[in-house]
């Protein structure tokens, strides 16, 4: 492989390390920091596009660290799932710094936040390029250090709280992870997913699939050890929540379809029903928490758990349709999720509360912003033609080809609770009159820019599907095709 080649590999991890040194250095110079995290975010996203291209052109990319022969050695592999899910998470990545450089709800000005922004980056980045076990948990473990900063870094009594639960409950995760890969070693001798992909079955290997498999659920939020999501999530600034809530449960979900898709295909059968079932209850658990809470920032941390299920889902389908259903639906949950939240800052900048029983009169004050909410929450429901539509018509087309009634029938019953929460933001933020006499607040021009970008996405997904269908289907096939 060429250098050029290496580099543009290795750019998801170290683009994001330069932000972290930048920001470091750059500490208590506000404006030069927010200038130099911006960029580094531009770097980033340039850089995964042009990743995305390249792979598209010359296939999988695979680079061994330190001349060691394979299936040994530091391995970094970037295939059609990979690239693709750097490249929306680097977009998601520079909307959230743009959106702090707005001083919209924003973390605090001298603090750590942008570097912890671009640490937790780079352990997405490294999740996503890894080629083996080992190196999943390291990226995985850079990821909670960075989330552990954020929420901490403003040091309130309630960020306090919601950094012990977040830390208690992905601490556990984290154990049974390093467990797992320490039994699937024992079981194989590898840890390497393409030697892993070859490894006789064995009971001691059907032990670390399990422990692995339970690790990778906690970090998805799946149920029953979801709570920490809504637990934690809302004490947070509102880019950083819209980071959190784009990308963090969206890993786990990767590396659940990155270990039944690609390394242990045979195991799924045996985990299809249990997937199923927790799929099911996901949905349904998260739809219900969204439908009882009124705070803003719950009702959406309680949806990406619901649809945490459908991704979950789409997994268990175990067909080449549903691993491209689980890519479509990801790429779609990211974008949409993540714009959710920076408008729910917003809402909270014009009305004054997150509260949805002390707040309305948005749609008359800001009927942009209305708009600009519209696209996002209704993609969320599944309505035509925007892009939640297609990513939950995947899913229920495969559910219902496989026979699988039960599953299909708890998705649809979750997209009737999910219409309901959202009608409820509707109808109490923006459709009836505010219950007080305030001047509503100002929304920054480059703020709106940024939620509208991320809906134009979302809008251009749903009217023009098929280029995201071909790039999941191709994922898809790099997947059952071992492509890395």
């Amino acid at each position: 492989m060429s250098a050029a080649l290496a580099n543009l590999v290795l750019a998801p991890v170290l683009v994001p390390l330069a932000g972290v040194v930048g920001g470091v250095l750059l500490a208590g110079r506000r404006r030069l920091a927010e200038g130099f995290s911006l960029l580094a975010g531009a770097a980033n996203l340039l850089a995964a596009l042009a990743l995305l291209r390249v792979v598209g052109d010359r296939g999988p990319l695979v680079l061994g660290l330190g001349d060691w022969p394979q299936p040994f050695g530091i391995v970094f592999a970037v295939d059609h799932l990979s690239a693709a899910m750097m490249l929306v998470s680097a977009l998601i990545a520079f909307v959230c710094l743009l959106f702090q450089a707005t001083r919209v709800d924003p973390a605090a000005g001298r603090s750590a936040a942008l570097p912890l922004v671009h640490g937790l980056m780079a352990g997405v980045g490294g999740a996503f390029a890894t080629g083996d076990l080992f190196n999943l948990y390291v990226w995985f473990e850079v990821m909670l250090i960075a989330a552990l900063g954020l929420l901490a870094h403003r040091a309130r009594p309630a960020e306090l709280d919601g950094t012990l639960r977040y830390l208690v409950l992905n601490m556990l995760g984290t154990l049974v992870l390093l467990a797992g890969i320490a039994v699937v070693y024992g079981a194989t001798g590898q840890l390497n997913f393409v030697a892993l992909a070859q490894a006789p079955q064995s009971p001691l290997l059907a032990a670390g699939v399990a422990l692995l498999t339970v690790a990778f659920l906690a970090k998805a939020a799946a149920f029953p050890l979801f709570s920490w999501m809504p637990a934690a999530y809302h004490v947070l600034p509102a880019p950083v929540l819209a980071l959190f809530a784009g990308l963090l449960s969206k890993v786990g979900v990767y590396a659940l379809l990155r270990l039944f898709g690609q390394v242990f295909p045979a195991a799924l059968g045996d985990w299809q029903a249990v997937l199923g079932a927790v799929a099911v209850a996901t949905m349904l658990a998260g739809a219900l928490g969204a439908a009882w809470h009124w705070d803003l920032r719950r009702i959406l941390a309680f949806h990406i758990v619901s649809q945490i299920g459908y991704l979950i889902l789409a997994v268990a389908l175990a067909t080449p349709a549903g691993y491209t259903a689980a890519v479509f639906y990801t790429i779609h949950h990211i974008v949409v999720k993540a714009n959710l939240f920076l408008i729910a800052a917003l809402v909270c900048r014009v009305a004054g509360s997150y509260d949805l029983r002390r707040i309305g009169g948005v749609a008359a004050a800001r009927p942009l912003l209305a708009i600009v909410f519209a696209v996002p929450a209704l993609s969320l429901v599944g309505i035509p033609p925007l892009s939640g539509f297609w990513a939950k018509f995947l899913v229920l087309r495969e559910s219902f080809a496989g026979g699988h009634w039960a599953w299909g029938g708890a998705a649809l019953a979750t997209g009737v609770l999910t219409l309901y929460s959202m009608s409820k933001i509707w109808l109490e933020a923006f459709w009836k009159p505010h219950p007080a006499p305030v001047a509503a607040g100002r929304v920054p021009a480059l703020a709106l820019g940024a939620v509208g970008l991320l809906a134009l996405v979302t809008a251009a997904i749903g009217l023009f599907p098929q280029a995201l269908l071909d790039l999941a289907g191709q994922a898809a096939a790099d997947l059952s095709g071992g492509g890395r």
